[in-house]
């Protein structure tokens, strides 16, 4: 009987991350129908991973972490974690049949400018001459547990550096206006990102019962945003759920521009005032974020309430 092909695939990083992964993915699923697909990210990803109906496994690992590979060596191991040595060692410490990878022997170059969702199609369609690949085809499944509130809109303070986190009195002038408008506001976050939800809130004079942060895993954060009215966010993880399902967001960017990491064509108001790629690891927020004003966040937020909330995805 003929073995099953075995494909291996990097991309153990965040949210975001693993969600601009999706189109490539699926471009890779559609190259290889009848191999095994087997994705090295997270656990704490699996929920999404299986919603995204693109792999055939996950196989937990975390970022630049050695992949603990059972069984004959991958026929086929593809790195869409990045562009250096790190994570093409991972990689080739398995001994794949054929390793693609950026700026390596076998891959293309790697391109600064590059939209994130481009990017890894474009390495997919190096390893599979031919296959057709859609940089937008982002749609989850919806998960099967309902949302811990339905209709919500939800206000997403935090990011992973400070470069990216617009003011928390910023964000709790949205949050009253989004209250005002009869909402159920709720705060989300990580459990780290918990005080600050908890500071939006009594800005905003919101119950205690409206800070979400720390209190959902990635399945019940996806059914949240899955059902929820509007997304107010900057640019990080839970804004690419956003576009997952159609959600209508307001997204606020800097100091990456959106022409890298925004969102594809959707019911998504993107904000953006630089002139320039800044420091995503800076200690204070970027000049870019902080040119957007409440005024200007308020009219957006306004404008996304007004229009006709979009057909669900992934039903």
């Amino acid at each position: 009987m003929r073995t099953r092909t075995r494909v291996l695939v990097l991309r153990a990083i965040g949210l975001g991350d693993l969600l601009t992964g999706v189109p490539a993915l699926r471009a890779l699923r559609r190259a290889r129908p009848d191999a095994e697909l087997v994705l090295a990210a997270p656990a704490w990803q699996r929920p999404l991973v299986e919603l995204s109906g693109a792999v055939d496994r996950l196989l937990p690992t975390e970022e630049l972490a050695p992949v603990a590979w059972d069984g004959p060596a991958p026929d086929l191991a593809i790195d869409l974690h990045g562009n250096g040595e790190p994570s093409r060692a991972i990689l080739r410490a398995v001994s794949p049949g054929r390793l693609v990878a950026f700026e390596s022997s076998d891959g293309p170059r790697w391109e600064a400018e590059e939209q994130e969702r481009a990017r890894w199609c474009r390495l997919v369609a190096w390893a599979c001459p031919g296959v057709a690949t859609d940089p937008d085809d982002v749609l989850l499944a919806r998960p099967a547990a309902p949302p811990v509130v339905a209709g919500a809109a939800i206000v997403h303070c935090g990011a992973a550096s400070a470069s990216r986190r617009w003011p928390a009195e910023r964000f709790a002038a949205v949050a009253e206006l989004l209250t005002r408008r009869g909402l159920p506001v709720v705060l989300t976050g990580s459990a780290a990102e918990a005080p600050l939800a908890e500071e939006v809130r009594r800005l905003a004079e919101l119950p205690p019962e409206a800070v979400l942060a720390g209190r959902t895993d990635v399945a019940e954060l996806a059914a949240l945003v899955a059902s929820a009215r509007l997304l107010v966010s900057g640019d990080t993880g839970i804004a690419h759920l956003a576009s997952a399902y159609r959600t209508p967001s307001v997204l606020l960017f800097g100091p990456t521009p959106p022409d890298r990491w925004g969102p594809p064509p959707g019911p998504h108001t993107v904000l953006w005032h630089g002139t320039r790629v800044g420091d995503p690891h800076a200690s204070r927020p970027d000049p870019a974020l902080l040119a957007i004003t409440v005024p200007e966040v308020l009219a957006a937020v306004e404008q996304r309430l007004r229009l006709p909330v979009p057909a669900a995805a992934g039903t």
